[in-house]
């Protein structure tokens, strides 16, 4: 790290004093439309503060985020404060501890609102001691079901009447802005942690570029059911918003609304409106339960793989050596651009759980360590769905050789991320280790030497998680007769998640007719 802004609280005489303001402290809905705690300022308050607080808990190398994603939050950040100073504002930032920042801001008479966001672990403290010792008021303004027990019955329909209600709104003339003197800028910010583009192919973060891919999107929706499943096709065939709603640059109502507004009516709108329902469901799943992040759902998975624990298997899986192709172009794709479509996700993380017997909340976290947009309450609740850490639908298992042939038929994801395969004809890349030494001679290509054998045998492997499986079924759904335990586990009365979304991020409620992570297993077995 180079020399840059230490963290620390403002100096108690740079910060203003009022009698009447507000400081809207943004996290993670970086926009000035729709937003809840926003438009609540503008109605109570007659000055306002905006404030972002660039913590030090989210970089630096024990931080769970790449480069590129943090990249990504800074340029959402400043469009954010670009918006601000169109209506005569600006976006003050501040660095170091959130809860120093905003005791400060509360000493000089400020009041504080922020916008309740579902979080976990160190979020969920965080907001617990900001609402204890700084009075920060959270609004409510997201359509979840928060402090009380949410009825599974007419869940999706109290989504729907938040969907077609009116967004939130604010008048900017009815306010007077503050700011804090001499803050710090995301230049010092990327100096002080050596935040740099590591990755490639990033999109733009920020409003207008969330704009902008939404547009292109719906011109083109009526071809997003072709899309999904290849990800060749998923990289420029999907919706590509998932990091503009990790970060809030377009709130999910709004991109609804556009949808609603401006698609034609066709499976591919049917579609994605179903995802963005299932992304309302995960955040009110993390919303009722933070353990998601870290807990086994089920108390009979617990610990189910510790014993099996092989960090060279790990290390594999994480760099794309596993013998697998699919996997490994997966994989390499994941760390080289932070991207993944849906259906990859779920195949590598059924191949680290259930073929490599591995435990599942080191995959959870390399996902939300180099995804671009991953968001919690949907990373983990996927990753505990597809690991069966749940304890329901225990046999999803995915066939990696499968995914080849099906998703990757001309071999161009493979070649393009296993470049050392790309010399190979496309009908031995579902199993390279069974090329005939006379074609691997002729192309160039030495498995074993040049790309690894597979570090498990399929069907060996995947006999084995079966009968894993069927020991602890017996327990895990004893389990599930615990009325808290089931409520983890349950999914909305409607539906189950979908498979094949474009991106985590935009996994959202599908009708009765939509499949599950695990639809596939028996197709997938073969």
């Amino acid at each position: 790290m180079s020399d840059g802004p230490t963290a620390v609280t403002p100096d108690a005489d740079d910060v203003p004093t009022t009698t009447d303001g507000c400081v809207v402290w943004h996290r993670r809905n970086l926009r000035t439309t729709d937003h809840g705690a926003l438009s609540y300022a503008g109605e109570e308050y007659d000055t306002v503060l905006p404030l972002f607080v660039f913590d030090p808990q989210f970089y630096g190398n024990d931080g769970l985020a790449c480069d590129a994603r943090l990249l990504l939050l800074h340029e959402s950040v400043e469009s954010l404060r670009r918006l601000y100073e169109a209506v005569g504002g600006t976006l003050s930032y501040a660095h170091g501890d959130p809860l120093s920042v905003l005791s400060a801001l509360a000493a000089a008479g400020w009041d504080i609102v922020a916008t309740a966001d579902p979080t976990a672990r160190y979020g969920r403290q965080r907001d617990d001691r900001a609402a204890a010792h700084c009075d920060v008021r959270f609004v409510d303004s997201d359509g979840l079901v928060r402090d009380q027990a949410w009825p599974r019955a007419g869940w999706s329909d109290r989504v729907e009447a938040w969907f077609e209600s009116s967004p939130h709104s604010w008048d900017p003339a009815d306010v007077s802005f503050a700011s804090l003197p001499g803050t710090v800028s995301v230049a010092d910010i990327e100096r002080t942690y050596d935040v740099h583009a590591a990755k490639t192919t990033v999109p733009p973060g920020g409003r207008a570029a969330g704009a902008r891919r939404l547009r292109q999107f719906v011109a083109d929706i009526e071809q997003y059911p072709g899309n999904i499943s290849a990800p060749t096709d998923a990289r420029t065939g999907t919706s590509g918003l998932s990091p503009h709603l990790r970060f809030g640059s377009l709130s999910v109502r709004e991109v609804y609304r556009y949808v609603m507004d401006n698609a034609p009516p066709c499976t591919g709108r049917e579609m994605f409106v179903s995802r963005l329902y299932w992304n309302k469901h995960y955040h009110q799943k993390l919303e009722d339960w933070s353990g998601w992040t870290t807990t086994a759902v089920n108390p009979a998975m617990r610990g189910c793989r510790a014993e099996s624990h092989d960090p060279e298997l790990v290390t594999a899986w994480k760099r794309g050596t596993t013998g697998f192709p699919m996997v490994d172009a997966s994989m390499r794709c994941l760390v080289e651009t932070g991207w993944l479509n849906f259906r990859m996700r779920a195949m590598c993380a059924s191949v680290f759980a259930d073929l490599f017997q591995q435990p599942w909340q080191i995959g959870a976290d390399f996902y939300h360590y180099h995804l671009i947009d991953a968001d919690p309450a949907i990373n983990y609740t996927q990753w505990q769905s597809q690991a069966g850490t749940v304890g329901t639908n225990l046999m999803r298992i995915y066939n990696p050789i499968k995914q080849v042939r099906d998703n990757d038929p001309d071999g161009t994801f493979v070649s393009t991320y296993v470049p050392e395969l790309a010399p190979l004809p496309a009908e031995y890349l579902p199993r390279p280790e069974k090329t005939p030494l006379h074609v691997q001679e002729a192309c160039g290509v030495e498995i074993g030497t040049d790309y690894p054998y597979p570090v498990v045998e399929y069907e060996a492997a995947r006999q084995r998680a079966i009968e894993r499986y069927e020991r602890l079924e017996p327990a895990a759904r004893q389990a599930l007769q615990e009325p808290a335990v089931a409520r983890r586990a349950s999914l909305s009365s409607q539906s189950r998640p979908p498979d094949g979304s474009d991106d985590t991020s935009t996994v959202t409620e599908a009708g009765p007719q939509q499949r599950g992570l695990d639809a596939y297993t028996e197709t997938d077995k073969e």
